[in-house]
């Protein structure tokens, strides 16, 4: 349905710790840009506990909701229905709530991945290596399964994080060979390196950095950049940031929730790179 600008209509981010959440700016940028003025967007602090309840609560002017952590699986077993995006990662970071009353997820942090690449004129690459092994490393793993056509090398601190990699790979059809962490410092001449590991972890592998890099994408945003993307950009290779995630995932939820497309892309993204630099 397409919204009309007048409507009064409801979103917000869900999760626990959010304080320092940009997903505000963003989508409140875009309302003003596409002339939604009975538009809102907020942010609760609801734990995975808190959840069910925060649901049963919503009101029919309800047409949203962007999901971070704890929330992204917890939030399946509630909803009506998930994308085949969102199934392939089990995996929720978004909730559109139809004219019928259902509750449909949807994951846009895939998709996001894909645009923001491809916004760098990243299409396609024959190799890639992964940073880590958590939520996000399995959603990098779906994006590149639409970007790399061969092996994916995803560096590790154990055998269980290597076992869960190699299954993510499998089922969603990536060739991934696991490696320990103490050799990461060879992923870095990867044709694509995503990092999604917590601040701070590839601090030491900044050092390593090769002559002539080719493209970072790291997950983080804030502190930015990080010493790995710094080290990286002043040897002359490309860096995809966290923050370029955050606008195009947001963008897809933007639609997604209004029914207004294209969302301003440009306009979110310096919202967040302003408030970014206020902090």
């Amino acid at each position: 349905m397409r919204a009309r600008a007048t409507d009064v209509r409801r979103a917000a981010v869900l999760g626990s710790p959010i304080a320092h959440s940009l997903s505000p700016v963003l989508h409140r940028t875009a309302y003003r840009e596409l002339g939604l003025t009975g538009w809102t967007y907020d942010r609760f602090e609801v734990d995975e506990a808190a959840l069910p309840g925060f649901l049963e609560q919503l009101g029919p002017e309800w047409a949203g909701l962007s999901l971070t952590m704890p929330l992204k699986r917890a939030v399946i077993p509630l909803l009506d229905g998930i994308s085949e995006t969102a199934a392939l990662v089990d995996a929720v970071n978004t909730v559109v709530f139809t004219e019928d009353g259902r509750r449909v997820g949807d994951n846009t942090d895939i998709p996001g991945m894909v645009a923001a690449l491809r916004e760098r004129g990243i299409e396609q690459v024959d190799s890639a290596a992964i940073l880590g092994a958590g939520a996000t490393a399995s959603s990098a793993l779906a994006a590149l399964a639409r970007v790399c056509t061969g092996e994916v090398v995803a560096y590790v601190r154990s055998e269980a994080r290597a076992a869960e990699m190699r299954q993510w790979g499998q089922r969603l059809g990536v060739e991934v060979r696991t490696a320990d962490w103490a050799d990461a410092a060879e992923a870095l001449r990867a044709p694509l390196v995503v990092a999604t590991t917590p601040s701070g972890t590839t601090d030491a592998l900044a050092s390593a950095v090769p002559e002539m890099p080719a493209t970072l994408f790291d997950v983080l945003y804030d502190p930015w950049p990080t010493a790995l993307a710094a080290r990286w950009s002043a040897h002359g290779g490309a860096v995809v940031s966290g923050l370029d995630l955050l606008v195009h995932q947001a963008v897809l939820q933007v639609e997604q929730m209004t029914g207004r497309a294209p969302a301003p892309v440009e306009a979110m993204r310096r919202a967040g790179e302003h408030a970014l630099a206020a902090r």
